[in-house]
């Protein structure tokens, strides 16, 4: 499970990573429940990229 949750922090992309430092709360949330998704989509899929729709 660490492994996936790694991949997935690592293949985040750079708007990511900022909105996730932005000092802006609402950006900085939205951000939050992106990652959550991708991580909880890597949990569920075995892998560290999006599910695909």
């Amino acid at each position: 499970m660490k492994d996936q949750i790694l991949r997935a922090t690592e293949r985040a992309p750079q708007w990511l990573r900022n909105d996730l430092a932005s000092k802006d709360a609402g950006v900085r949330a939205q951000a939050e429940e992106i990652l959550a998704t991708t991580i909880a989509n890597a949990l569920a899929n075995g892998t560290g990229a999006p599910a695909e729709d």
